[in-house]
């Protein structure tokens, strides 16, 4: 089509778009698509495999577009509309804002992007006028939040029920550790307020869509009752009862639902356990570094009374694991800014002077979408200066729920070289976070340090901040700026982090 031409004079992600919306796909590949569509009944997902993206070196996740299609138009030409307008779609998403974002974090450049689209039936069944899977998950190899006895190296998962977005994008999904399944990360009354309210759906009510308005047209959002009037919730369920304040496995009772796998995770009706296990550990084996996978469950039993895992994606997932060690008894506690025993990274670091921080005074929950327009500016400046900084802010960066942190994507605040979560007063740090975030943050080897102020052992020394030269101010952040660089020491064994100044 020519396109490139083009290209080279328009920056608008819209207009982009509109001009691979215009372009023609070829005969062959039309008249290959219209065979698999009379073949493939079942919705379908139209998704990348990107050089960039699949990098061995340097993997990042969610960066192009996903699109799922209902596929059940009555019209064929319709349906034939809808998968070639989303193939065209995927390949303009290489030229979106956060693709290029993405690519200049990583001095990448563009025009070495080589992509192929992949189609795939997705997982489930239909429900009345929507489709999901049972439940829908990510597992990783290494985990971020270990608890009690679990190491990092253990691994971890999300699941949630419905559609795989809800993970990916870190709504309040369930987290567990595969060898430890049973024991339980959160108290009675945090499970009882965290649990999945609402669920994705691919929504196959016959209509036209229109795919340019965005990549979640094909879906629908559900209250997570509908489920259970579908009656798809009954192992993944518990019910609340407040009056003895416990959780009681299945849905006989009456009261508050709670969306916690039970039956699955403590009762074993499938191994899931075990087989996340043993895919994490054949994956790393294969691909020769930890591994994050994508999944979808069916539990409806076959004629072998066995459910199905589908492993929907597979993809290395890089850190840095060089040892470095951390002696407590020789840190001067009087010259930290910082201490966590929640950190994830490793090294020294002695280059960074800068560190932009949410003002505690001006943080306002309800205004999360605000900040993170501020931090972008703020991190485009310092893109422009080739300075990185320490970033610090409340609650969890690159939630989808703006309630819970600032909904950053990571272009945001790719010169973030260290990236500080923490939970202030009436705000506390919820454990729901999205792993392509989390992924992209490991891969550009990146530290992320968690704080619980509450904690007695972790702090950050607010009143040294304030005393510091201030660069910038916006409503929201502070930019500023220490006389010599930060000493940054991360041990990726202890998992302890501290980050000191120097007079």
């Amino acid at each position: 089509n020519h396109l490139h031409s083009k290209l080279k004079l328009v920056s608008d992600y819209d207009i982009i778009k509109n001009i691979f919306i215009r372009g023609k796909l070829s005969k062959t590949l039309t008249k290959k698509l219209k065979g698999i569509l009379r073949i493939l009944k079942k919705p379908i997902a139209v998704r990348s495999s990107g050089l960039f993206e699949d990098s061995m070196m340097q993997p990042f996740a969610g960066i192009f577009a996903t699109y799922l299609l209902p596929n059940s138009h009555s019209d064929f030409t319709i349906r034939l509309k809808q998968i070639t307008d989303a193939i065209k779609l995927v390949f303009a998403s290489v030229y979106s804002e956060v693709a290029r974002g993405y690519v200049e974090a990583v001095n990448y450049k563009i025009e070495e992007e080589k992509m192929a689209i992949v189609i795939q039936e997705v997982v489930g069944k239909q429900y009345g006028d929507y489709f999901y899977p049972h439940f829908s998950g990510v597992a990783s190899s290494y985990n971020f939040y270990p608890i009690a006895h679990m190491k990092p190296e253990e691994g971890y998962a999300n699941i949630a029920v419905g559609l795989g977005k809800y993970v990916v994008d870190g709504e309040k999904s369930f987290r567990f550790s595969p060898k430890y399944p049973d024991i339980e990360a959160f108290s009675t009354k945090d499970l009882f307020k965290n649990s999945q309210t609402y669920f994705y759906a691919i929504n196959l009510k016959e209509r036209e869509m229109n795919l340019l308005n965005s990549d979640e047209e094909g879906l629908i959002k559900l209250e997570i009752s509908q489920a259970e009037k579908d009656g798809t919730l009954k192992h993944m369920t518990s019910v609340y009862d407040y009056e003895n304040n416990r959780i009681v496995p299945g849905i006989h009772k009456q009261g508050p639902r709670i969306i916690n796998f039970a039956n699955i995770l403590k009762h074993n009706y499938i191994p899931l356990s075990k087989a996340l296990q043993v895919i994490l550990e054949v994956g790393q084996e294969a691909i020769g570094s930890p591994v994050e996978i994508e999944f979808a469950v069916d539990l409806d039993k076959d004629d072998d009374y066995k459910s199905s895992l589908y492993i929907l994606q597979i993809k290395p997932f890089l850190g840095n694991s060089d040892d470095y060690s951390i002696n407590l008894e020789n840190e001067n506690k009087d010259k930290q800014l910082l201490f966590t025993v929640n950190a994830l990274g490793n090294g020294l670091i002695d280059t960074i002077y800068d560190l932009i921080y949410v003002d505690i005074d001006a943080f306002d929950k309800s205004k999360t979408l605000e900040m993170v327009k501020e931090i972008e500016i703020l991190n485009a400046k310092m893109i422009k200066e080739n300075n990185q900084y320490v970033l610090i802010g409340p609650g969890r960066w690159g939630t989808r729920d703006p309630w819970i942190g600032i909904p950053v994507n990571w272009p945001q605040i790719s010169m973030a070289k260290i990236i500080v979560e923490t939970s202030l007063v009436n705000f506390p740090l919820d454990a729901s976070s999205g792993s392509h975030f989390f992924h992209n943050v490991t891969s550009a080897d990146v530290g992320y340090l968690s704080i619980q102020q509450e904690m007695s052992t972790e702090f950050i020394n607010w009143d040294i901040l304030s005393k510091q030269n201030v660069v910038e101010e916006t409503k929201f952040f502070k930019h500023i700026k220490f006389p010599k660089p930060l000493t940054v020491k991360m041990d990726g064994k202890q998992r302890i982090a501290i980050i000191s100044y120097n007079d």
